[in-house]
């Protein structure tokens, strides 16, 4: 494993993204917000989730899949946070996911174990890490799973119009794509490495494949500029297929996600943090 620098007393605010914060506090202005959390802890979904996901995973520690468990004790000691439960399942989608409100857990789908080395499942571990420190499982676990019961049920088992469903559902989905920026981001702050990150972004994006050696960052990159410098027509096209699809995914475009974390790290906060430059941070003590 690479030498990594732990970030003592880090908090989520050195990478949370400003779309994010801005996602979120949108997300949290919509009236019907508050009731839908009220009902989501009345109900106890949080156990009915953590429970589900117990019972169809495999539990990683010392003794089951040490060197996941290995790598998540890693990845926790440099973002400075409490280690959540980590579990294996079966799911050739190469997918991760973070739950658990009261016990934070992360899900590897046996998938994504396939389509990445080592130290890609770093930025990995570290992505999901980033959707806790964040806070960001409250919402996630509600959108999991009560979104589509308003959808269903909205009007008649919480009082409410379909304008009003219709408006929470979209700044979800809306905040849900902002936060992966954020998470992005604590990835490479976890595999502190530009090409190991973007390369689990990439492996991620192609799915597990036997041509995984003749992948290319760089060519990656390319291909990402020039998605996002597109002729006027193309714009055009993008912005009609994001107003007809794209407005209900949970994830923004790979090509996107990749973008903004090799922005956000030539942008130089990448490496004031691994300097110790950061909200946080243990201050200099002065020499006696």
């Amino acid at each position: 494993m690479a030498d990594r620098k732990i970030l003592t007393g880090i908090t989520a605010d050195a990478f949370t993204s400003d779309t994010d914060r801005w996602a979120l506090d949108k997300l949290k202005r919509v009236p019907l917000l508050p009731m839908v959390i009220q009902k989501f802890h009345e109900l106890g979904i949080d156990r009915w989730m953590y429970c589900y996901n117990m019972s169809m995973s495999v539990r990683c520690g010392k003794d089951q899949y040490g060197s996941l468990h290995a790598i998540l004790q890693e990845s926790c000691r440099v973002l400075d946070m409490p280690e959540p439960e980590l579990y294996l399942t079966s799911n050739p989608f190469p997918n991760a996911l973070a739950g658990g409100v009261e016990r934070p857990y992360i899900t590897l789908q046996s998938g994504i174990i396939n389509n990445l080395t080592d130290e890609q499942l770093f930025h990995l571990m570290g992505h999901e890490l980033g959707h806790i420190k964040a806070n960001h499982i409250l919402y996630f676990s509600v959108a999991a799973v009560l979104i589509p019961l308003l959808d269903l049920l909205g009007k008649r088992t919480l009082g409410t119009s379909d304008l009003a469903t219709f408006a929470l559902v979209l700044a979800f989905y809306e905040w849900s794509r902002q936060a992966e920026f954020s998470a992005d981001r604590a990835g490479l702050l976890v595999s502190q490495s530009r090409d190991t990150s973007l390369s689990a972004l990439l492996g991620m994006t192609a799915g597990p494949n036997r041509f995984a050696s003749e992948q290319n960052v760089e060519a990656f990159m390319d291909q990402a500029r020039t998605y996002q410098n597109a002729e006027p027509l193309d714009q055009l096209g993008k912005m009609l297929l994001f107003t007809a699809f794209g407005k209900y995914y949970t994830h923004p475009m790979p090509v996107h996600r990749a973008q903004e974390l090799d922005r956000w790290l030539t942008g130089g906060a990448f490496d004031l943090i691994l300097e110790g430059k950061y909200e946080g941070a243990p201050k200099a003590t002065a020499g006696v």
